[in-house]
């Protein structure tokens, strides 16, 4: 049913999003400005305490893993396996305050980076649809 961690494999390396992005450079800046989002903006400061700190680590794999989900690198998964996303959040309490937060700080990030609005918007319901699963708890 949920086929959120599909790499982008099968088609033309210049059709990822990934590369549609910028490739590496672009999606690091990605995956900072999330987290830059998360540490500033008092709307997500339940989403991020419960963040191990500092955020380096996880803005690391984070990076990881938007590369390979995007089409790219499957950096994560050659450092650490399957992402197994449910699994591996499953000790935290997720509900849809938790997922409207993430949703907020990721719809920043592409509101800031990404000027194309076709791309913009398959990203928006790729990240939504991402996030609603996550949903762990009423």
């Amino acid at each position: 049913m949920f086929n959120f961690l599909r790499s982008q494999k099968k088609a033309a390396p210049d059709s990822s999003f990934y590369h549609q992005l910028g490739g590496e450079h672009a999606v690091r800046a990605m995956a900072e400005r999330f987290y830059d989002i998360m540490e500033t903006d008092p709307r997500a400061a339940e989403l991020l305490a419960m963040h191990p700190q500092p955020l380096t680590q996880i803005r690391q794999k984070f990076f990881e893993f938007l590369s390979g989900w995007l089409g790219g690198p499957a950096l994560f998964e050659e450092k650490y396996g399957h992402p197994r996303l449910r699994a591996r959040h499953l000790p935290f309490r997720i509900d849809e305050a938790m997922r409207d937060q993430w949703l907020m700080c990721m719809y920043q990030v592409l509101d800031e980076q990404v000027h194309d609005d076709l791309l913009k918007m398959q990203l928006k319901s790729r990240y939504t649809a991402l996030a609603h699963h996550m949903i762990n708890t009423d």
